[in-house]
């Protein structure tokens, strides 16, 4: 009984994404079907693309079903008793030969353009470096000084309401609206993978290599994501926050956080000025 109803709750969830196309949600929710709502134009072409493959290949699904269901009626041994001993149809082999080969172009088009879209990464207007650790992110801003973040993920006993368990950190990626930010992601230890589903990114995080992606955030908001590379014990426990401000309150954060740098550096200079002396 609790097998057929978990095929039960698995068919109300296919058919619910089936029929809604991509259900969207401005954040993760608890038992969310679907993916996030876009924030950027290239999430917003992933989802269109995911839509499109959905109806493709729920059609070809139903038409092998169906063609299954025809050959197990007409053609067995009870309503068949006597074979035909055809061996060829010309007609149905250019068919099941064109018809793929139209089926990939209609999928590759999109695609291309889509995989275009994300890897050439255009004229930045900010670059940020996330580097992975284990098991935390650290951001840094080479456009603006030395500023270096450390993020980590709120346990559960420190959560306030309506911070989601597991995805919300203490400190976060923090850019500017409507502004494309380049992020060069690499790792200090292990493999990572920096990924942030409603700005459509994901690229892995590798150890001495620096790969890198981009966004262009059109809303402003706290958006999460996660590490997607299993990279230790605490992979579970290294949310991606990133914090989208107004280009004014960006900049009096950026001046905020060169400020308490130059504090720290003074206090660092007079520690070492007392021991020298």
């Amino acid at each position: 009984m609790r097998f057929l109803n978990g095929i039960g709750l698995y068919a109300v969830a296919f058919m619910a994404t089936l029929f809604s196309g991509a259900v969207a949600h401005a954040e993760p929710v608890e038992r969310g079907i679907g993916l996030q709502a876009p924030v950027t134009e290239v999430a917003r072409d992933i989802i269109a693309f995911h839509n499109l493959l959905l109806w493709i290949i729920t059609a070809i699904v139903l038409f092998v079903l169906a063609l299954l269901i025809i050959v197990m009626v007409r053609f067995n041994a009870r309503a068949n008793p006597v074979p035909s001993k055809t061996t060829h149809n010309t007609l149905i082999e250019i068919a099941w030969t064109v018809i793929p080969v139209i089926i990939l172009v209609i999928i590759a088009i999109p695609s291309f353009r889509l995989l275009y879209k994300q890897v050439v990464v255009p004229e930045a207007e900010l670059t940020v470096k996330a580097i992975g650790y284990q098991w935390y992110w650290g951001y840094e801003y080479p456009d603006h000084g030395d500023i270096s973040i450390i993020s980590n993920m709120i346990e559960d006993a420190d959560l306030q309401p309506g911070q989601p368990r597991l995805l919300a950190a203490d400190e976060a990626m923090v850019v500017p609206v409507d502004t494309t930010v380049r992020v060069i992601v690499t790792a200090a230890d292990v493999i990572h993978a920096f990924a942030v589903p409603p700005f459509g990114v994901k690229i892995d995080a590798i150890p001495g290599r620096l790969n890198e992606t981009w966004f262009r955030a059109e809303k402003t908001g706290v958006y999460y994501g996660q590490c997607s590379e299993l990279c230790g014990t605490r992979h579970a426990f290294m949310p991606i926050n990133v914090l989208v401000v107004t280009k004014e309150e960006f900049e009096e954060w950026t001046q905020q956080q060169q400020a308490a740098v130059s504090n720290d550096n003074v206090k660092v200079a007079e520690i070492a000025g007392t021991e020298l002396r």
